[in-house]
């Protein structure tokens, strides 16, 4: 047993200590918050969430980029983009907020907007390339959801919703702000692709897949839905009540 370093301590289950790698043997009988507060996949959590913070700010700053909005004002797009998503999961896991027990994670959300806000202001971006860090942002954020929530003991149904609400939260808010309909009730298999990719990795978890290895498959897939239904154009069914 090892106590939780600095870095990953706003991700740490509330058993206090975060463990020690376990052996294949015992990881057959740890249960999911078992799995998931061992050493490695605390590190492994931590890295998702900062490219997930730094990811959706510079596509929160990309998206809103049709309005006139000055450097504060993208900042606050970049941060509410960034940040939402894991913040309202936290509060409703009643758990610490992850950037407010961490500052980093709200320090790479300002920069990646600022520095986001400057580039485009010199550097023209098609507007295809705006929805690959938006899907990749769904991806890893929706992962890291789920994965924080089975740390702190949800069921697996549970964890994987707090993975939506990772996921699409943050995005819904930057919409709103930006006086528009909300991306995830108008897009292509967007929340759809995120509960999938939750569900894909939980369920290699029990399967007892290597938990890196199981993110990436997961976080890979959601991305690449979420790119499929953009090219394809595929959608859930639209309710339309019958006259």
């Amino acid at each position: 047993m090892t106590r939780v370093a600095p870095h990953r301590q706003f991700l740490a289950a509330p058993i206090a200590l975060v463990q020690d790698t376990g052996s294949p043997a015992d990881l057959k009988h740890m249960t999911f918050t078992e799995v998931l507060t061992l050493t490695y996949v605390q590190d492994v959590l931590f890295w998702l969430m900062l490219v997930a913070v730094a990811v959706s700010a510079i596509s929160g700053v990309l998206v809103a980029g049709k309005h006139d909005f000055d450097l504060f004002g993208m900042i606050i797009i970049a941060l509410v983009t960034a940040l939402g998503g894991g913040s309202a999961r936290d509060v409703l896991l009643n758990i610490d907020v992850f950037w407010i027990h961490n500052q980093l994670f709200l320090i790479i959300a300002i920069l990646s907007g600022i520095g986001t806000f400057f580039y485009a202001r010199h550097h023209r971006i098609s507007l295809n390339l705006i929805l690959i860090p938006d899907a990749i942002g769904l991806a890893t954020f929706s992962i890291a959801g789920t994965m924080k929530a089975l740390s702190f003991g949800a069921p697996w149904l549970v964890a994987s919703l707090m993975g939506v609400v990772t996921g699409i939260v943050g995005g819904m808010l930057r919409d709103i702000i930006c006086n528009e309909t909300p991306i995830v009730f108008r897009s292509t298999l967007y929340a759809t692709a995120a509960w999938a990719g939750g569900l894909l990795f939980i369920a290699l978890i029990k399967l007892q897949f290597d938990t890196a290895l199981s993110a990436g498959i997961a976080g890979l897939a959601i991305f690449l839905i979420r790119m499929a239904a953009i090219k394809w154009g595929l959608n859930l069914p639209v309710f339309k009540a019958k006259e």
